[in-house]
């Protein structure tokens, strides 16, 4: 694509790199094959290829976004399945990115969209203030429909039937290795994980430990940043990944950390990703050293020669979330990982497409998420698994609240075939006729 930026443009970083994403592109439109809210909307301003052409006469013209614009942006759910179709090496991410941070300096947004993304971008990144709503919002469920705004609606849809017990193996500490110590890693616990399902990080530190790592939580670190990155609230994502900086590098100088482990794949996306944010920053040279060892479970557990299990009686639908499998390139590991330890594997039609999910993509675009939740569900539902397994939590809220099959993070089903406690969600489960059997005889 031929680009007409001015040297002065050229002279901002952020301009100079979405001027190198631009040239790259071709206009073949591989990635409208690909992209969810093409495929169900059907508007080439939908796809990636549409989004392009308007991100570039935005910036190029230094055009102050108009809402037409804007709208198309915002339904971008930033699932990266256009990178990994694309024959050029378009690097999507960095240009959407981008154009959200210039919307965000440059448009006036309806005060009500204004508000909820406040609301959003000062609850879910705090894990505290996220139980509170949580707990309010379970309060107000029965009267979600009586809501007059969609948005509003999916905000008390989206609350737990139950909200877990605080966990206290997210506080800062170290939980020793209980077999000969392999590895020191630091474990990044996230934030809104924290409020929905403390299962995650507890199932983790236990299969982590029992094959030989010291798992660190580090004092200061929390949340990725991501949130509010997708937002185009630079500032406050920068302050976020900076504190996870400074944590992580206050542990590698004082035990060596030898990975930063993610079991959040959306902020695995973002944290491999530092190195970029922060490279004209103070912080590059430590934004790029968390950014090389940072890792997903899944790729440290390949590492660790995770035990081979008998077969169990049990099939998994595996969900490859899309900041695992386009984000971050991961796509066999968790498959492998869950063979490895006995279960069945199976894999929906269209695996590649987004649940809907995108961290707050279906509070903002509930419609849009609510037909891709709908064409998900039906896909897995189709193999007729006994279990769902996925790498992200979003994705398990998204898929759980449209399903009775029971999902469960990977690591769950690979601490629990490894000797640990019975995921929760499997224990409850009443709808899987071989499971009690199955849960008997492990």
């Amino acid at each position: 694509m031929q680009t007409y930026f001015t040297p002065e443009q050229l002279s901002d970083p952020d301009i100079e790199r979405s001027n190198q994403i631009l040239r790259a592109c071709v206009h073949c439109g591989f990635c409208t094959a690909t992209c969810p809210t093409y495929q169900v909307l059907g508007d080439e301003l939908d796809s990636p290829r549409g989004r392009i052409y308007l991100i570039k006469d935005m910036l190029e013209n230094e055009r102050v976004p108009d809402a037409k614009t804007v709208k198309h942006i915002d339904r971008c759910l930033s699932c990266l399945a256009c990178m990994t179709t694309c024959p050029s090496g378009v690097h999507y991410m960095h240009l959407v990115d981008h154009a959200r941070a210039y919307i965000d300096r440059n448009y006036t947004r309806p005060w009500h969209d204004r508000a909820l993304r406040w609301v959003l971008a000062r609850i879910l990144p705090y894990p505290g203030r996220f139980r509170l709503a949580l707990l309010g919002a379970k309060i107000g469920r029965p009267f979600a429909r009586l809501m007059p705004d969609a948005r509003l609606r999916a905000m008390l849809e989206m609350a737990p039937k139950r909200i877990p017990p605080v966990s206290r193996n997210d506080d800062p500490q170290t939980h020793k290795a209980r077999a000969p110590r392999r590895k020191r890693v630091a474990l990044m616990t996230g934030c809104a994980q924290k409020a929905l399902n403390t299962d995650i990080n507890d199932a983790t530190i236990r299969l982590l430990t029992r094959l030989g790592c010291d798992v660190v939580v580090a004092k200061g670190a929390g949340c990725c940043g991501a949130l509010v990155h997708h937002m185009g609230k630079t500032e406050e994502s920068h302050e976020a990944a900076a504190a996870n900086i400074r944590a992580w590098r206050a542990e590698m100088e004082a035990g060596g950390l030898d990975a930063i482990v993610i079991n959040t794949s959306g902020c695995g996306t973002t944290v491999k990703d530092y190195g970029h944010m922060f490279r004209n920053d103070a912080l590059a040279g430590d934004a790029a050293r968390v950014s090389e060892i940072a890792m997903d479970v899944s790729e440290l557990l390949m590492q660790l020669d995770l035990p081979e299990a008998a077969p169990q009686e049990l099939t998994v639908a595996y969900h490859a979330a899309c900041s695992l499998q386009h984000g971050q390139q991961i796509k066999t590991y968790p498959k492998d990982l869950l063979r490895r330890a006995g279960f069945e594997v199976v894999e929906p039609a269209e695996s590649h497409l987004c649940c809907g999910s995108a961290g707050t993509y279906n509070l903002m675009q509930p419609a849009i998420s609510k037909q891709l939740k709908a064409r998900k569900v039906a896909a897995i539902e189709a193999r007729a698994p006994d279990v769902i397994a996925a790498g992200n939590i979003g994705c398990m809220m998204q898929i759980g609240s449209g399903t009775d099959i029971p999902i469960v993070h990977t690591v769950e089903l690979l601490d629990w075939a490894t000797g640990g406690p019975i995921p929760p969600a499997l224990s409850d489960a009443q709808r899987v006729p071989d499971l009690r059997r199955a849960v008997q005889d492990a």
